[in-house]
């Protein structure tokens, strides 16, 4: 009984302490693009006009779509967690490779978004690029890197799902021990709100 007691215990430390561990590491990266955010934000009222002609070219569509995506994978994730708690493997492996899937297509969409503009010569330190005016290039500067690091977060989440999917495969991860998925779940919620901010920054400027 006492052992029994003991590792109870035991598994109560590692799952708070998993839990707080990972809720630093999201404050830091809170921190990271809060930063970004400010800077944003002082250049915008010093460019507005030129921050607006800017924001023109830009997709809005590709935008919203790649919105739904990610507000729709944050859902699957959520889905994949439950399902695991209540002891349903298979569903919660499912929604877990939808989730990865929709991470994909994200970034697809962000690789077609971001070569259109490289075609029309609009990227850093291009030479049509930096012929506009200096706000125009702040602008796209702030887009590339924001969205950038944002898209990097991305890519860095599916490769996270993709090693818990064999860990919830192999029954590492099980409906009494899914801290792993839950972290996971946390970071992608993170990375979909980041998102949920960027979206209307850069594409729906009026």
């Amino acid at each position: 009984m006492e052992e029994i007691l003991h590792k109870t215990a035991e598994h109560h430390r590692d799952y708070t302490g998993a839990k707080m561990g990972m809720w630093l590491f999201l404050f830091t990266e809170m921190l990271l693009f809060g930063g970004m955010f400010i800077l944003y934000s002082v250049y915008r009222f010093e460019f507005i006009a030129e921050f607006h002609a800017a924001a023109k070219e830009l997709d809005t569509t590709i935008g919203a779509v790649n919105t739904l995506i990610l507000l729709t994978s944050s859902l699957t994730m959520a889905l994949s967690i439950a399902a695991l708690q209540k002891g349903n493997k298979n569903l919660s492996l499912f929604f877990q490779v939808v989730t990865m899937l929709l991470g994909i297509a994200f970034l697809g969409n962000k690789y077609l978004e971001w070569g259109t503009k490289i075609h029309h010569g609009i990227y850093p330190n291009s030479e049509y690029l930096l012929s506009l005016g200096k706000g125009q290039v702040m602008f796209y500067g702030l887009y590339f890197v924001m969205t950038g690091l944002h898209a990097l977060h991305v890519l860095i989440g599916i490769v996270i799902f993709v090693f818990i999917f064999f860990f919830t495969l192999s029954g590492d991860v099980t409906s009494d021990n899914t801290v792993k998925l839950e972290n996971s779940g946390l970071y992608w919620h993170l990375v979909d709100m980041i998102w949920v901010y960027l979206f209307p920054l850069f594409y729906l400027i009026t």
